[in-house]
């Protein structure tokens, strides 16, 4: 009986995502807010509430969430080579210094204004800092951005974020779990850096060894040998502590040295696009709008700061990439967009009720964080799509029209 249950669930979650990506493309918009609040009218919270059986947070749409980010920030590798990367390292590190100094440091002074106390301003910033690389990507495809030249300093930017909270996320949880044990952050740091290097030299090294893999003649063996190396180096990742969406960044960009570039992207579409609507569900299925509620107030205050900033540090990234105002502005609308790391530090920071943090005080995170990345991602997939808009009040070369 549990076994049909879940079907059952599972049959409506996809169409639930399928008919609303139908009103979506007849209202020529994007889907992500969509499927968001699809999770969110289903879920325990709001449908269970009722006494109508909704759709639970299951292990099978936990999992499809995370096979969402992996297949998103593969494709995301797939545009962004290794050569390019060392190309552009001085850009990236440009910009992304000046999207965690902005960020970051205004994360920080929002935590300790609302809670007094570095280690909730710490994980406040954190949420705060980051933006999603998933639903950003997403909306890049969608948008047909990915060819442009604002494309380079938003995934530069993103790569930079990732590589930042795979460090950032060994010492929080370290410091929740231990109450400041130096010595498991470091160690969590430095499986992180091995890690991370042992997929660098993968990048740079292995192209004949992917050009042998996905030598055949059958499609099916070759989307599973692909699916089966990105999953399998993704898990692993997360098992050592490093984000799957790095690991899956790193994977795609070691495919990308190949020939077979563009049958990777026309066999594996489907399926990124499959499990990256489960990854905005599962958002709406983990979110309870009336704690969100709750924090209302305090979700209203990090929209209001922190938009504005995020927006100008994009702008900023895209003039250090000599982009004209116009694209530069793009930039700075698409990294407004908040998502699936700012819902990881909110778990962490909930864990640590009691303990390490006051009870109120991780309830109080926890929701703010979920009403935020809510807000959020459905604010930045609006800005972007709606960004012709703003661009009329800047001319390409700076001025105003």
């Amino acid at each position: 009986m549990a076994a049909e249950t879940s079907l059952l669930e599972i049959g409506v979650m996809f169409a639930a995502i399928g008919a609303v990506g139908f009103l979506a493309a007849r209202l020529d918009l994007s889907p992500i807010p969509f499927y968001i609040l699809a999770g969110i009218g289903l879920n325990e919270f709001v449908l269970g509430a009722t006494g109508l059986p909704a759709v639970s947070a299951s292990e099978f749409v936990g999992i499809g969430a995370e096979l969402g980010i992996v297949f998103l920030l593969f494709f995301l590798g797939l545009e962004f080579n290794l050569e390019r990367l060392l190309a552009d390292k001085e850009r990236i590190g440009r910009a992304g210094v000046i999207d965690l100094v902005v960020n970051f440091g205004v994360g920080l002074g929002l935590g300790v204004y609302l809670f007094g106390d570095p280690l909730p301003a710490l994980l406040l910033a954190g949420v705060v800092y980051i933006s999603s690389s998933a639903i950003i990507t997403k909306s890049l495809l969608d948008l047909g951005w990915i060819a442009n030249p604002e494309s380079s300093p938003l995934l530069g930017t993103l790569v930079f974020e990732d590589l930042v909270v795979a460090v950032y996320l060994a010492v929080v949880v370290a410091l929740v779990s231990g109450g400041g044990d130096v010595w498991s952050a470091a160690r969590a740091i430095g499986i992180a850096f091995v890690f991370i290097a042992f997929l660098l030299v993968l990048v740079a090294a292995g192209t004949t060894l992917f050009e042998r893999l996905l030598d055949t003649p059958s499609t099916e063996y070759f989307i599973l040998r692909a699916v089966g190396v990105t999953v399998l180096l993704a898990g692993a990742a997360l098992a050592v502590g490093v984000s799957e969406a790095v690991a899956a960044f790193f994977v795609g960009m070691a495919f990308s040295s190949t020939e077979y570039v563009h049958d990777l992207e026309t066999a594996l579409s489907s399926i990124r696009d499959v499990f990256a609507a489960v990854f905005f569900f599962w958002i709406g299925v983990v979110t309870d709008p009336f704690v969100v509620v709750e924090a209302a107030g305090v979700i209203a205050l990090l929209v209001v700061v922190t938009a504005p900033t995020k927006l100008l540090s994009g702008f900023l990234g895209g003039r250090t990439y000599d982009l004209d105002d116009r694209r530069s502005l793009r930039v700075g609308l698409a990294m407004v967009t908040r998502g699936e790391f700012s819902l990881i530090i909110a778990a962490v920071a909930l864990s640590a009720a009691g303990g390490t943090l006051p009870a109120e005080t991780a309830r109080t995170i926890y929701a703010a964080a979920v009403g935020y990345v809510l807000v959020m991602s459905a604010l930045g997939t609006t800005l972007m799509g709606t960004s012709g808009w703003f661009e009329r009040f800047v001319t390409a070369d700076g001025r105003h029209p």
